[in-house]
């Protein structure tokens, strides 16, 4: 402490040192993964209302192509006959619940 204020407090040495001014910021765009920085000005630079349109044709495709994968699914289960189904699976279910041995007087 005492060498840092010998040399501070010496005479004749001091110099004026103009504070270094920093720069000041520009905003700055570059592309990134997967967009191209004409794709994202391209975005941007759209009407609102376009913008709308494209995503409710996107809405509108996405809700048909799960309404035809409901229908060909509802399709394929009335091909299958439900009432055999039901009655092997009636079948299975007796089938096993007479096959469990019984647990009466056992200790724990």
């Amino acid at each position: 402490a005492v060498v840092s204020t010998q040399s501070t407090g010496k005479k004749g040495t001091e110099q004026d040192v103009a504070k270094k001014r920093a720069r000041k910021t520009t905003k700055f765009q570059r592309s990134i993964q997967g967009a191209t920085l004409e794709n994202i000005l391209a975005k941007r630079n759209q009407k609102p209302e376009v913008r709308k349109a494209q995503r409710e044709q996107v809405i509108r495709s996405q809700k048909e192509k799960i309404k035809a994968k409901k229908e060909a699914k509802s399709s394929n289960k009335k091909k299958t006959d439900t009432k055999a189904v039901r009655a092997a699976q009636k079948k299975i279910n007796k089938a096993n619940t007479k096959s469990k041995p019984g647990r009466t007087g056992v200790m724990m």
